[in-house]
């Protein structure tokens, strides 16, 4: 979702947003903008679409200063146009936002009944129009700013620059994060750390309430009272080569194809082969004690705590529950004393995801996240942290995210094991075994992705496709039409196999082709059983499995190694992202910024 930058520098601010700005261009954006203020004077350049469209306006009419914001915007209030881009400006103010005011229309017609006119949609402006009505009336810019934000409501980061002062910037953050970037005579604010890459690795992350007042010379945090507060100064590991494509076409492609060496690395912080144990943070609660396990996210990662559900339930005996985090709050959930309940984020500001783990700790819940960055707010206030150490995701389709969420989540099922009794040191040691031969085996999977390319170019012309699997497949099946349909825009839903004869069979013809996903298990001929059924109306089948017998009537066949049930659905994650892939790229559309979609969202 949008992504801010903000300079207080010694050098032109402009080329140095613009850099953070594509930093920031995974995150999602239908509009851009910047600002900066030069000899106490505000100026502005926005456009619509994507970054190429700000630097053409840039460089027909360029902006000096060496303060300045910036902001990448994901339209919420108002269509994506010029006049709603941020960021927003008025005679005195000039303001980037990110989130959601929610209640700006009681404070926008409180501001036109004063008389006060408007020129876009968003509820953005609001905030600008009201900081400008408190400095016209007298109040001095700190104040005038706590002020406004007294007034607002809803998730927002925001940050502000004021005419006539080139060495001070705000900053403020309520529901979306927002970071503070120190420096050598400058200092900076960011959406997040990508933003912040090369300009600071010494960041401040805000809290719930907290705002922020800069100059090049020192950085003042006060919390929501307005009360100065110290915070953590924080070491970034996030380095501005990390967002390098390489020699890959597509920053989605360079993902798919670093998931050997990132779950490598994500195992070697799990497992200790020597010991033949799991190694998990501290806990600071009993796992022996966890009598329930409740998982909740959303899109990739729900799928991920859909595939947990299998390994806890069956290597625990501990019963899971797993919920959508945007409903998670809506049905009363039924907790359980000494209940553990985990979230699942890459960024860990998913703002449903946050508002359903604070409901669940109100409730006394053991709170434990998976995240990719642990600065971030859901990180903070969880129990527990289990990182994943992905690295910086910048395909808006996760790949690399979900295959090292569900390697935590593995390690996590064998620790609740043992820790119950059910997993002696033998069965651990094995299990272990098992999974460190999860890398190699990715790879062989990754050396065939010719082979996926081609049965891309089978099935792109499609309009309705259909992914099916059986007992712990099944989640990788919605998960591989979720990424078809993300980034080919093709219709594409994920059932179990067996279900499909209880309604979705009727739309089986020729046109629909069907994703079987079938790894030699214990459920390999029901699961093949089903694709008959499928090939005997007409279905087009394209196999993804490591059953070496023959099958007649077949579109394709996409050979894969043999896994246990550990690896199989990390294995199984790959086919069906290179699938979506090239079925992307055969349409041409825009891989690593599908349309509609952003990366973090940080809105509900």
């Amino acid at each position: 979702m949008c992504g801010i930058i903000g300079i207080l520098g010694n050098t032109p601010a402009v080329p140095r947003m613009m850099e953070a700005l594509k930093r920031l261009e995974y995150r999602g954006y239908d509009s851009a903008g910047v600002a900066t203020v030069e000899d106490g004077t505000l100026g502005r350049r926005r456009a619509p679409g994507k970054l190429a469209n700000l630097e053409a306006t840039l460089k027909a009419d360029p902006l000096g200063g060496m303060a300045g914001i910036g902001h990448t915007r994901w339209a919420t209030h108002g269509s994506p146009t010029e006049a709603n881009a941020h960021p927003h400006m008025t005679g005195r103010v000039a303001i980037v936002h990110n989130g959601i005011i929610e209640n700006f229309r009681p404070l926008k017609d409180e501001l036109l009944k004063a008389g006060v006119t408007f020129e876009g949609e968003t509820d953005t402006e609001v905030v600008a129009r009201l900081l400008t009505r408190y400095l016209d009336e007298g109040l001095a810019p700190r104040d005038a700013f706590h002020k406004t934000l007294s007034r607002l409501e809803g998730a927002f980061a925001l940050c502000v620059l004021i005419a006539g002062e080139d060495d001070l910037m705000f900053g403020a953050r309520e529901g979306s994060p927002l970071v503070v970037g120190l420096g050598d005579g400058e200092n900076y604010l960011g959406s997040d750390a990508m933003a912040l890459a090369g300009l600071s690795s010494k960041l401040i992350y805000l809290e719930e309430g907290d705002w922020a007042e800069l100059s090049r010379e020192s950085v003042q945090v006060y919390d929501a009272a307005g009360a100065p507060v110290k915070r953590p100064v924080t070491l970034s590991q996030v380095a501005a080569t990390m967002v390098d494509k390489g020699n890959y076409r597509h920053f989605m492609q360079k993902e798919i194809f670093e998931q050997p060496t990132v779950v490598a690395q994500t195992l070697g912080r799990y497992l200790d082969p020597n010991s033949g144990t799991v190694t998990l943070p501290d806990m600071p609660f009993d796992l022996a004690g966890v009598n329930k396990v409740t998982l909740v996210a959303c899109g990739t990662s729900y799928y991920a705590a859909l595939v947990a559900r299998y390994w806890i339930e069956k290597i625990a005996r501990v019963p899971v529950e797993v919920d959508i985090a945007s409903e998670f709050r809506y049905r009363a959930p039924v907790y359980q004393k000494d209940g553990l309940a985990i979230f699942i984020s890459q960024s860990g500001e998913t703002a449903d995801t946050l508002a359903a783990l604070r409901h669940a700790k109100a409730a006394g819940q053991h709170i434990a996240v998976l995240v990719n960055v642990m600065g971030s707010t859901m990180a903070r206030e969880a129990d527990v942290a289990l990182p994943i150490y992905a690295g910086p995701e910048v395909g808006v389709a996760s790949t690399k995210a979900f295959t090292c969420q569900l390697a935590v989540l593995a390690a996590f099922a064998i620790k609740l094991g043992a820790a119950h009794g059910l997993v002696d040191a033998a069965q651990e040691a094995a299990y272990i075994a098992e999974l460190e031969q999860t890398p190699k085996l990715m790879a062989q999977v990754l050396h065939a992705d010719g082979k996926m390319a081609d049965i891309a170019r089978q099935i792109a012309p499609a309009r309705d496709i259909l992914f099916v699997g059986r007992g712990i497949q099944f989640p990788i099946a919605m998960e591989g039409a979720l990424k078809l349909k993300e980034i080919s825009y093709i219709h594409a839903e994920g059932y179990a196999a067996g279900e499909l004869k209880h309604g979705p069979i009727a739309l089986i013809d020729e046109t629909v082709p069907v994703i079987g996903l079938a790894p030699n298990d214990g459920l390999i001929d029901k699961t093949m059983s089903n694709l008959q059924e499928i090939m005997a109306r007409g279905g087009r089948v394209v196999l993804i499995s490591d059953n070496a017998e023959d099958e007649e009537g077949l579109l394709d066949r996409f050979p894969m190694p043999s896994a246990g049930e550990l690896v199989a659905p990390i294995l199984y994650a790959i086919p069906v992202q290179l699938l979506a892939y090239y079925t992307a790229v055969e349409k041409g559309t825009d891989v690593d910024q599908p349309r509609n979609l952003a990366k973090s969202v940080t809105v509900e």
